[in-house]
C-alpha cells in the first residue's frame, strides 16, 4: 500500500478502517447474536489495518529522516505502537473486574454480569473516541513526504511487487533473519496475550499480570530507542545488538520457565522473581523489533520497506496463530507453553550467529553522497 498509494493515503485508509471497526463494536444492539457479529466484524476491520500500522515505521524513517537518524525514527515509530498494548494491560484489570477470582480489587466481590458488561462498553466507547480523534488529526495534516528527500535511498527507485517477492523468497540470508524475528516474537506475542492465565496457577492476580505486561513493554520501548540511537551513532552494529538482546531474552525466559517448575528446580517463586524475569524478557524482545526492521531493509534493499516488513510480520502472526491453536487443545497445563519461549529465543540466537550482515542501503547513501 505504501509503495502504490503513498504514506498519507495509506494511513488515512487504515485509520478509517480502525474507526469503522471501533464503531461497529459500539453499536447498541440488544440481540446478542447480532452484537457478536458486529464485534467480530469490527475486530476484522481493525485486524486489516494492523499490518500497515506495524510496518509503517521503516518506510516512514526512510522517507523523512537522514541516514544517521533512521534507526532512531524506526524505533520511535514502531515501539510507540506497543504503548497501546501496554495501556491495555492496565485498562483491562483496572476498569473491568476480574472473572478468574485472582483480583485483589474490592469491586470484584460486588460485581455482577451487568456491571462487567457496562465497564466493557465504557472501554469500547473510549477506544472509539481515541481512534476517531487520531483519524481526524491525520485527515487535517499528514503529508506523504517532505519537500526534498533526506537521502539518496529516499529518492531512489524500488523494485516492483513481483520482483520484490522473488528477491525475498530467493534470498537465503533474508529468510534466516525473517525466521529469527518471526519465531520468538510470534511465540512471545501469543504467550503475553494469555499471561494472566499462565500466572493464575502460581497465584498471581490479573492486576499483577497486567503490571508485568505494562512494565515489560515500557522498558522495551525505552531500551529499544536507546539501542537504535546507539546504532545510528555507530553504524554497522545491528547484528551485534541483536546478539546481545537475544542472549538476554534466552536467559530471562529460561529463568522464568525454571522458576515456574518449583517442584523440580526448587527455585524461589516470588512476585519479585516473576516480575523481574517477565519484565526482562519483554524488554529484550520488544527492544529488538526496530533493530530487526532496520536489518531487514538493509539486507534486501532495494525491495520496498513495506513489503519486507509485511512479510516478516505475516510470518510472526503465523507462528503466534499456530501456538494459540495448540493452546486450545492443551490449555490445562502451561509448562509446554513456557518452554516454547527459551526454545524460540535460543533458535533465533543461533540464526543470528550464522547470519552474514550487509548494509546495502547505507552503502548507497554513503558512497553516492560522497
Amino acid at each position: 500500500c505504501f509503495f502504490i498509494l503513498g504514506l498519507r493515503v495509506t494511513v488515512l485508509l487504515t485509520s478509517s478502517l480502525m474507526v469503522l471497526g471501533a464503531g461497529l463494536r459500539c453499536v447498541p444492539v440488544s440481540d446478542l447474536e447480532i452484537r457478536k457479529k458486529l464485534i467480530h466484524g469490527g475486530q476484522l476491520l481493525n485486524g486489516l489495518a494492523g499490518p500497515t500500522v506495524m510496518n509503517a515505521a521503516p518506510f516512514l524513517s526512510t522517507t523523512w529522516f537522514s541516514p544517521d537518524e533512521r534507526a532512531t525514527a524506526t524505533a520511535i515509530a514502531s515501539l510507540l505502537n506497543y504503548l497501546g498494548a501496554a495501556g491495555a494491560f492496565l485498562v483491562g484489570p483496572l476498569v473491568v473486574p476480574s472473572g478468574n477470582g485472582t483480583s485483589h480489587l474490592p469491586l470484584v466481590s460486588q460485581s455482577n454480569t451487568e456491571h462487567i458488561k457496562d465497564r466493557i462498553e465504557a472501554v469500547l466507547y473510549a477506544e472509539f473516541g481515541m481512534v476517531s480523534l487520531i483519524f481526524s488529526a491525520a485527515l487535517a495534516y499528514f503529508p506523504s513526504r517532505p519537500p526534498f528527500p533526506p537521502s539518496v535511498a529516499a529518492a531512489s527507485q524500488r523494485l516492483s511487487y513481483r520482483r520484490s517477492f522473488c528477491r525475498l523468497l530467493s534470498n537465503f540470508r533474508f529468510l534466516m533473519i525473517a525466521l529469527a524475528y518471526a519465531i520468538p516474537l510470534g511465540v512471545f506475542s501469543g504467550w503475553s496475550g494469555v499471561l494472566d492465565l499462565i500466572l493464575t496457577p502460581v497465584h498471581v492476580s490479573q492486576v499483577d499480570a497486567g503490571w508485568i505486561g505494562f512494565w515489560s513493554i515500557v522498558g522495551g520501548c525505552v531500551v529499544g530507542i536507546a539501542m537504535a540511537r546507539f546504532a545510528d551513532f555507530i553504524r554497522g552494529m545491528l547484528k551485534f545488538i541483536l546478539l546481545l538482546l537475544l542472549s538476554g531474552a534466552t536467559l530471562a525466559s529460561t529463568w522464568f520457565t525454571l522458576t515456574c517448575l518449583t517442584s523440580v528446580t526448587h527455585l524461589p517463586l516470588t512476585t519479585a522473581t516473576l516480575y523481574t524475569s517477565c519484565i526482562l524478557l519483554g524488554i529484550f524482545l520488544n527492544s529488538s523489533v526496530p533493530i530487526f526492521f532496520e536489518l531487514f531493509v538493509e539486507t534486501v534493499y532495494p525491495v520496498p520497506e513495506g513489503i519486507t516488513c509485511g512479510v516478516v510480520t505475516f510470518l510472526s502472526n503465523v507462528f503466534m496463530g499456530v501456538l494459540l491453536f495448540f493452546l486450545t487443545f492443551y490449555h490445562t497445563e502451561f509448562s509446554w507453553f513456557n518452554w516454547c519461549l527459551p526454545g524460540s529465543c535460543l533458535l533465533s540466537l543461533l540464526l543470528i550467529l550464522c547470519f552474514r550482515e550487509s548494509y546495502d542501503r547505507l552503502y548507497l547513501d554513503v558512497v553516492v553522497s560522497v
